[in-house]
């Protein structure tokens, strides 16, 4: 019998002032049986970072994700299915970058480990190529300390401002400071 996903609940709060853009999410986040919690908070993490209202388009929501080839970790379409945002976690290969990118009008492949500076010196010139990709690097310190945060039940309150991203909860705080590339 196949090991069943982990359901974790989400009510998170995103305050960011460098967009203008104030908003109550109630997510449900699905945890694979091969994923990590540091994975499934990078996604919640990029989600708060990248969520917002677009006039026309469904909102930023998580996919099957892991257990599927055919879909990213997060993407947002707009209502005739067409794919506005494609985000990727982790390191993929140029095949799916180059797929995401036919797909999409923008991409973001987000790394969230240490072990991402050597893809991505690997890396940079073939996707150099690709006008609509964009990388986002998180410090892996700062996502294991994230990490700390989660638990199946979580409230969190996100307060971005000059790039840096506050998060806290009753368990604690902690701050990220995620780069592009």
């Amino acid at each position: 019998m196949a090991i069943k996903a982990t359901i974790y609940k989400a009510s998170v709060q995103v305050s960011d002032m460098d967009r203008n853009h104030y908003q109550g999410y109630e997510l449900t986040l699905a945890l694979h049986p091969s994923e990590t919690e540091e994975r499934m908070m990078a996604r919640l993490a990029v989600f708060a970072l990248l969520a917002d209202e677009k006039d026309g388009a469904e909102q930023l929501s998580f996919t099957k994700g892991i257990s599927t080839d055919e879909e990213p970790d997060l993407w947002q379409k707009n209502f005739s299915d067409e794919v506005l945002l494609w985000v990727e976690l982790g390191q993929p290969d140029e095949k799916r970058l180059r797929k995401a990118c036919g797909r999409a009008q923008q991409v973001v492949i987000v790394n969230y480990n240490d072990k991402s500076d050597i893809w991505w010196e690997q890396n940079k010139s073939k996707l150099s190529r690709f006008n609509n990709l964009r990388v986002l690097q998180f410090a892996e310190s700062e996502i294991k300390t994230f990490e700390s945060l989660c638990s199946r039940s979580m409230q969190l309150n996100v307060t971005i401002q000059d790039g840096e991203m506050w998060v806290s909860n009753e368990q604690g705080e902690c701050v990220l400071r995620p780069t592009w590339r």
